[in-house]
């Protein structure tokens, strides 16, 4: 088991790091190359850079995943494409996507892009609080707790 982070703009990046640290589970992010970093992090945390391009980190997860990998990211598309795969996919709010969910919520993201070529104002998403972080890190917890029989 790993974590793998769709890395451009994740608000949970440091969280998942303390987890892994705390685990012993390996943390593998992938980003822009705009986002390159020359700090130095420890060895269970992989850096991935991908060139610029909307899809470029996402078709770099799809090829990177492994069996039992939790993701973490916010893209729906990347969601929908990792589903078919034996990992489990998670929005940093700690919703888990699953194939009963997937379809309404692209259908959602759908008609949101519709509205805005229409020239209609759509609502962004909602603020990412310190509460939300809370939420998240209880539900990797569960699930680091229920693989190591921690419980």
């Amino acid at each position: 088991m790993r974590f793998v982070i769709d890395g451009d703009g994740s608000p949970v990046k440091n969280e998942v790091i303390q987890l892994g640290e705390t685990y012993q589970i390996p943390v593998v992010i992938v980003t822009s190359i705009d986002h390159y970093t020359n700090k130095i992090y420890p060895d269970f945390i992989e850096f991935i850079y991908v060139d610029k391009g909307s899809d470029s980190a996402d078709y770099r997860i799809v090829k990177e995943v492994e069996d039992h990998d939790i993701i973490i990211t916010q893209d729906y598309g990347l969601a929908s494409l990792l589903l078919t795969k034996p990992v489990r996919v998670f929005h940093h709010s700690g919703q888990e996507y699953t194939t009963r969910t997937i379809d309404t919520l692209l259908n959602q993201r759908f008609i949101g892009s519709q509205m805005r070529k229409a020239g209609k104002k759509t609502k962004g998403p909602k603020a990412f609080t310190q509460k939300d972080k809370e939420i998240f890190i209880g539900k990797m917890l569960d699930i680091i707790k229920s693989k190591n029989n921690l419980g």
